[in-house]
């Protein structure tokens, strides 16, 4: 028995456009389905006939052919290998198109697909003053950049890439596996979507070659670990003339030798004589702006802190300046002479004569272990 012509099958002019196609495909199925038509054998050949046509007629090379040759044609390309039209498919198989359409799935016959390079990453080691101030940097990053000989098509002077045989230029292809029809990247062409038959002498048709390129990055004042800078089109470049990706550098901050930083403030610890702490002074502190002149009232404890405002660091996304924060350290007198421990030895018998009022924190301390130790 002959076939019939695939536009009368599916009542569509020769003229008729891929989505005419697949519209009239939908309501045939729709209606000769063999779940809808259980045990109809008309239907069910109605059904294979829609959608051998159908899959004919929405694939531009076999659609070319079909036209130019017929049915002879069409036969002679598939064979020796292919898929078969049977009525088992499943009945959501009948939308396949539709929703590869929706989300993203591959046309047939479209032009080669382009890929985006891939965003890089550079660990950005800076100085605590760096950061605080900015800093414009040199740095040195190793990716794959467009071929400057093909300038990233993958083929040599003279000739170009032809649409992959495989998949006609859509990048994948179906597979049937039982009831369900699956798409994978086309094994030839890897999911580009064309093949490069001639390709240049450079890249070896792969159209980037790997190359060090020098950068300048500003760093914007006020950044911390763990911030990024962003680069755009600083990043490997794409494939079949898709678009460069990113560079994020990211920012690690060193350590600093006498500067702690938490957000947007800074603090440290600062030396006090045993003398500045109990009589008053002033002493020098350091910021990252050079040195302040603290005033020590007397009789300042250990561990107490002072408040430098406005001498912390501006936040890099706004925001008023933070505060430095000063840590006073008693330090304890080293390497004494025979007479200094005997000057302090006689200060220490003078103050023991009244505890009480000189040391109050000792003097509580003591008596609240006494009554731990009487309460047990």
């Amino acid at each position: 028995m002959s076939k019939r012509d695939y536009y009368k099958v599916l009542d569509v002019p020769r003229t008729a456009t891929e989505a005419e196609v697949k519209k009239a495909y939908r309501r045939l199925a729709m209606k000769y389905h063999p779940d809808r038509n259980p045990n109809d054998r008309d239907s069910e050949e109605r059904f294979k006939e829609a959608k051998e046509a159908s899959e004919v007629l929405t694939d531009t090379q076999k659609r070319a052919l079909y036209d130019r040759h017929g049915h002879a044609g069409v036969e002679a390309a598939s064979r020796g290998g292919g898929r078969g039209f049977g009525a088992g498919d499943a009945f959501s198989d009948i939308f396949g198109d539709v929703f590869g359409d929706i989300f993203g799935g591959s046309r047939r016959g479209g032009r080669s697909q382009v890929f985006r390079g891939a965003d890089l990453r550079y660990e950005l080691q800076l100085e605590l003053d760096q950061a605080v101030f900015g800093h414009q940097v040199e740095i040195e990053v190793a990716k794959l950049a467009e071929c400057d000989t093909c300038h990233g098509s993958g083929s040599a002077k003279g000739s170009s890439a032809t649409t992959c045989d495989g998949c006609g230029g859509a990048g994948q292809v179906r597979i049937s596996q039982g009831f369900f029809q699956l798409q994978q990247t086309c094994p030839r062409c890897r999911g580009s979507g064309s093949i490069i038959r001639n390709p240049c002498d450079t890249c070896l048709g792969q159209g980037r070659v790997r190359r060090t390129r020098k950068l300048s990055v500003k760093v914007p004042a006020g950044v911390d670990t763990g911030d990024r800078v962003r680069l755009s089109g600083e990043g490997e470049a794409g494939r079949n003339g898709g678009p460069p990706g990113d560079l994020y550098v990211e920012v690690q901050v060193r350590e600093h030798a006498i500067f702690e930083r938490e957000g947007e403030h800074l603090s440290c610890e600062v030396p006090v004589s045993f003398a500045t702490a109990a009589l008053g002074g002033a002493v020098d502190v350091p910021t990252l702006e050079g040195d302040v002149s603290l005033k020590i009232p007397a009789e300042s404890q250990s561990g107490r802190v002072f408040r430098l405002r406005d001498k912390g660091v501006k936040p890099v996304r706004g925001g008023t300046r933070g505060d430095l924060f000063c840590r006073i350290v008693i330090e304890t007198p080293v390497h004494l002479s025979t007479e200094q421990r005997e000057l302090v030895r006689q200060l220490e018998e003078s103050l023991k004569a009244h505890a009480a009022r000189h040391a109050p924190r000792e003097k509580g301390f003591l008596e609240g272990v006494r009554r731990f130790f009487h309460s047990r």
